[in-house]
């Protein structure tokens, strides 16, 4: 018998600086696997930061350097004029989660959207409606989308995706698991990986022959 990796399942979160710089690649390798996104959860409700002039300092320049190693572009001037905004990933888990439940084939666009619109754009996504205005790009519903966001079973949504990433021992953001035919994971990446990397990881699990 042979294992075949049947779904890419991409474990990040929408504010993570190094799941931006990783866009393009899982993008490309979406093109030839399906993606299931499940959000790890990086600074999320009790864990948030405030942040301070030392923190904006130290996110601008791990913001450079990972544009430099990417090439994905980042608006380090965001930080210049959030003074004392709360750094919360609760709120962007909490619309992929959702959007999720109810069009899963756009999660991973959606995903990427609300990157863009954090990293790129400047954009203010710990904001239920900048998020929810992002979302009707994918074609749900703005009032009842914004309205849902909010609830308690959205957050629980949310935070069960926490403790998925958790109990398969994922800390850091971004990873990649493979979920074969049969049901059976194989970690293919963890943290920024190229695309190209992976697919050779891919290639050789699906060579290896198993009784």
């Amino acid at each position: 018998m042979t294992d075949r990796i049947s779904t890419l399942v991409y474990v990040g979160d929408p504010m993570c600086s190094w799941c931006w710089g990783f866009a393009p690649e899982i993008e490309s390798l979406a093109e030839e696997l399906p993606v299931q996104v499940v959000v790890g959860g990086l600074r999320p409700g009790p864990m948030a930061h405030a942040i301070d002039d030392r923190m904006a300092e130290t996110l601008a320049h791990h913001w450079v350097e990972i544009a430099e190693k990417t090439g994905q572009p980042f608006d380090t001037a965001f930080l210049d004029r959030r003074d004392g905004w709360l750094y919360d990933t609760e709120p962007s888990a909490i619309a992929v989660t959702t959007l999720r439940n109810h069009t899963p084939e756009a999660s991973l666009a959606y995903f990427a959207d609300v990157q863009r619109a954090f990293y790129s754009e400047g954009r203010d996504v710990t904001d239920f409606a900048v998020l929810t205005e992002i979302a009707t790009e994918h074609g749900v519903e703005q009032d009842g989308f914004l309205e849902e966001i909010q609830t308690d079973d959205a957050k629980k949504r949310a935070w069960q995706d926490f403790s998925r990433s958790r109990n398969w021992g994922i800390s850091g953001f971004p990873a990649l698991i493979g979920e074969m035919e049969d049901g059976r994971l194989a970690l293919l990446a963890r943290g920024w990986t190229p695309a190209d990397l992976i697919r050779q990881r891919i290639e050789s699990l699906s060579e290896t022959s198993v009784s």
